[in-house]
């Protein structure tokens, strides 16, 4: 990453915005077919054949016209999904976002320097946060490198949604404000807000023309720590962001209408680089177990973080660090890419400030105090009640599978990100005697604002796989032939993904036209195998590859007797992150975990095995 910086200087992180292909329409013919064969798991033949017909159907009839609506719409914008993706996938979605959109995960800086140490959390926190401002520094520069895949660049325009981002409830469709500008675009805001113990403080992060110390960010934020630890508890409207967003949108309405000062305050908050919350508690984690530092990120105490921020920067009493992001304005590889960079930093400086001590008189932190009254604060407890209940209702299972990794999965020639999935397949397989559809994300940065298109993992190859795996007849060879199909069928998928050839966003623009012209939903999205198989955002499995770096995270799954399933790979380890809802009597994230384990090592003894 050093080099790339040094690099980067004569390039500018956002300069290939401009000149960006703008995001293709695929072939009606193409995507159809291969929805016909993502269906097919999922099928008897009769069923199959029902389908058949009503694509058949839809091609020739309403489909033709509503294809051609959407290529007239893709001429007018250079990114035909992007609006509709925001609104449809995040703005629109009623139900709580903190615990069902966000996405989360723990800062890997325990595995070396910053092991969980009692009273280590502020003046770790200190560094952490100058870091993280360090990193803002070179995006207001543009001295981010541009991300490439060989000399080609992606969009970066995810990046800039990075600090001072914050969602805005509405009553029926929410929206996103963000302020943060280029040195070149202008002013960006400077300040950042801590939440502690249901109170706010506001300061500025910048003095005399340049980022302050860590020193003096932490005479701030002990400041802080002391005034909250020694005096009460604050009211915690924070936790008004946990709420049902309809219910959100109309408490803000009421929180403004009884104070206009309210709403100043709002907008420091939703302006700010990013929430800084001090989480009472100290959650245990090793490098190979993530399980309740994971929990804890994602259902800890509501009253210090602001669920509707982009970036939530989270540190714990054993200095222990996280974040919780709103999934509207970024995937989770933004993240990551700022939580590798802030932890190759302390690496470098080996957890310590090794600058000037010295501290300058700087003014100390705002307190954000609002007016409230007793409706918002029977809000503020109902908002947590009910976040309680719904949190108490997920199981996190967590780990790090050692026996091997990244390095001998390549050296089978298997692609570790299908070695993943495949696992994950053969695991749900065994766990629940049927196929699981599936979502893995693709990116589709290649194109202008490009974000992500869906890879379904669980293919006709999969299925016959994991039915060799069970069948006793089965030889070796034979299984191991039937592996290899599987991994051929997913590379192809995930190529033709990246390339802008998925089908699942297509039909959705499809199902789009036909809402915004009036027309009746076709029979298409109708027919009971597109959701059977995951349409419409049906997924019991919702998996994502959060890279090869070690950063992991973890969401919640998509359908109630579901999995959330995220994982990251290195070269001597694969680190998986599994929920589930208790409440589901079905799913069980601990069961299917080690079965994935033992997936692993069955592929891998498949493959030895072949070359007796």
């Amino acid at each position: 990453m050093e080099n790339q910086l040094a690099k980067s200087i004569e390039e500018r992180t956002f300069q290939y915005q401009d000149s960006l292909p703008s995001l293709p329409v695929p072939s009606l013919e193409e995507s159809l077919k291969k929805y016909l064969e993502s269906v097919k798991p999922f099928a008897n033949e009769e069923e199959y054949k029902k389908t058949e017909e009503i694509v058949q159907k839809f091609q020739n009839g309403v489909g033709e016209k509503l294809h051609q609506k959407l290529l007239a719409r893709a001429k007018a914008k250079r990114n035909w999904l992007e609006e509709w993706w925001l609104n449809v996938a995040y703005l629109d979605v009623r139900i709580p976002s903190q615990l069902n959109v966000n996405f989360v995960g723990p800062s890997p800086h325990f595995e070396h320097y910053w092991p969980p140490k009692e009273g280590t959390c502020l003046e770790r926190g200190s560094i952490m946060l100058w870091h993280n401002l360090n990193y803002w520094q070179l995006l207001r520069t543009e001295k981010v490198p541009v991300h490439k895949v060989g000399n080609t660049p992606l969009d970066m325009n995810q990046f800039r949604m990075l600090f001072s981002t914050c969602k805005i409830p509405g009553i029926t469709r929410d929206s996103i404000v963000n302020y943060f500008r280029t040195e070149t675009e202008g002013y960006s805001p400077v300040h950042i807000v801590v939440f502690c113990r249901g109170r706010a403080f506001a300061f500025d992060i910048m003095h005399e023309g340049g980022l302050i110390t860590p020193p003096e960010l932490l005479r701030q934020l002990t400041y802080i720590y002391k005034k909250c630890h020694s005096e009460p508890n604050g009211p915690g409207v924070a936790a008004l962001t946990t709420e049902e967003r309809t219910r959100w949108a109309k408490a803000r309405e009421y929180l403004i209408s009884l104070d206009p000062e309210n709403l100043t305050l709002l907008e420091k908050i939703q302006s700010s680089l990013l929430v800084y919350s001090i989480e009472d508690g100290s959650p245990y984690v090793t490098p190979e177990d993530y399980s309740q530092v994971l929990e804890r990120l994602l259902i800890g105490d509501p009253t210090v973080r602001w669920g509707d921020k982009s970036y939530n920067l989270i540190s714990f009493t054993n200095g222990v660090f996280g974040s919780n992001c709103d999934h509207a304005p970024f995937d989770a590889m933004v993240m990551v890419h700022i939580a590798y960079y802030v932890d190759e930093k302390i690496l470098e400086t080996e957890g310590r400030w090794k600058g000037v001590a010295k501290e300058r008189d700087i003014p100390l932190p705002e307190e954000l105090v609002f007016t409230v009254d007793e409706k918002i604060l029977t809000d503020i407890s109902q908002a947590k009640a009910q976040y309680f209940k719904e949190a108490s209702d997920l199981q996190i299972a967590a780990y790090a599978f050692t026996s091997f990794g990244k390095r001998l999965t390549k050296k089978k020639m298997l692609h570790p990100d299908t070695f993943i999935q495949l696992a994950l397949q053969l695991a749900y397989y065994r766990l629940h005697g049927r196929p699981g559809c599936c979502y893995e994300t693709a990116m589709t940065r290649f194109f202008y604002h490009g974000r992500t298109e869906t890879v379904r993992s669980c293919t006709v190859e999969a299925v016959n796989w994991c039915q060799s795996m069970q069948d006793p007849s089965a030889s070796l060879v034979e299984q191991r032939q039937s592996m290899l199909k599987a991994f051929a069928k997913h590379d192809k998928m995930m190529k033709d993904c990246s390339a802008g050839k998925g089908f699942d966003r297509h039909l959705l623009g499809l199902l789009l036209i036909a809402k915004e012209e009036g027309l009746p939903v076709p029979e298409l999205f109708k027919d009971p195998l597109f959701s059977r198989s995951g349409g419409g955002g049906n997924f019991v499995l919702s998996t994502s590859l959060v890279g090869y770096l070690r950063v992991q995270g973890v969401v919640v799954p998509m359908v109630h007797n579901g999995y959330g399933f995220f994982y990251h790979i290195r070269d001597d380890r694969f680190v998986v992150a599994c929920t589930a809802w208790k409440s589901c009597p079905e799913t069980d994230a601990e069961k299917l975990v080690q079965m994935i384990f033992r997936s692993f090592h069955d592929m891998i003894h498949l493959m030895n095995a072949a070359h007796l």
